[in-house]
């Protein structure tokens, strides 16, 4: 059996963590900005260490496992 967890949980998070997508953390005029579709270097590292924290969470903290079969 295959495990599905970090595929599907990276593709998500993925998705909800790309700076300027969804959320921009920090903005360019204020902390946060929403639905902007822009992007600096420091929320791209800022972006990407969240993606880390949340991965770590969901797959070593938590132990989420999601089996095929």
């Amino acid at each position: 059996m295959a495990d599905w967890a970090p595929v599907i949980i990276g593709l998500v998070l993925f998705v909800v963590f790309s700076p300027g997508l969804l959320f921009q953390l920090p903005g360019k005029g204020r902390v946060v900005e929403f639905l902007n579709f822009q992007t600096s270097g420091i929320s791209i590292f800022v972006h990407s260490l969240l993606f880390f924290g949340f991965m770590v969470i969901f797959l070593i903290a938590i132990n989420v496992h999601i089996g095929s079969g």
